[in-house]
C-alpha cells in the first residue's frame, strides 16, 4: 500500500462527491479505500456536512471551534469516595459468596442424607430423615 501523506487537504467539491456517493448507497470502507483516505475521515466529512452544510467541509484542520469539554480534575475526596464505594461493593460480593457457600453445604448434606439409605439397600424411613446433621 502506498504511503499516505499527512495533512492532505481536499477541495470541497471532492468531499461533496464522496458524500453523495455514500448517500447513494456505496459502502464507506470501499469508497474510502478507493479515495485513499481513512473511514474516519469520510465519516467526519459526512458528519460535518449534516451538521453545518458546505461550511462544515471548509473548516481548517486543528481543534474544532467552540468551548472545550474538559473534565474537572479528580480531587482527593473523589478518589476516597471511589475507594469507599469499591470496598463496599467488595464486602457485598463477599457476603453473597458466603451465602452461596452455605447453600451449597446445606444441599450437599441433604444429598448425602438421601443417598445413604439407597447405598445400604434400604428405603429411607421417615424417622431417619431429619433436618439436623
Amino acid at each position: 500500500m502506498a504511503a499516505r501523506a499527512k495533512n492532505r487537504q481536499f477541495p470541497t467539491a471532492y468531499k461533496l462527491k464522496a458524500i453523495k456517493r455514500v448517500e447513494r448507497g456505496e459502502g464507506v470502507l470501499p469508497l474510502a479505500r478507493e479515495l485513499g483516505i481513512s473511514r474516519k475521515i469520510l465519516h467526519d466529512w459526512i458528519k460535518a456536512w449534516k451538521a453545518q452544510g458546505p461550511e462544515g467541509l471548509n473548516r481548517k484542520p486543528g481543534p474544532k471551534p467552540g468551548p472545550r469539554k474538559l473534565k474537572a480534575p479528580a480531587t482527593y475526596d473523589d478518589k476516597r469516595s471511589a475507594l469507599a464505594r469499591a470496598n463496599a461493593r467488595i464486602a457485598e460480593l463477599e457476603r453473597l459468596v458466603g451465602r452461596q457457600q452455605m447453600d451449597l453445604d446445606f444441599f450437599r448434606q441433604a444429598l448425602r442424607a438421601l443417598e445413604r439409605p439407597v447405598a445400604q439397600g434400604k428405603p429411607a424411613s421417615a424417622s431417619s430423615k431429619s433436618s439436623k446433621p
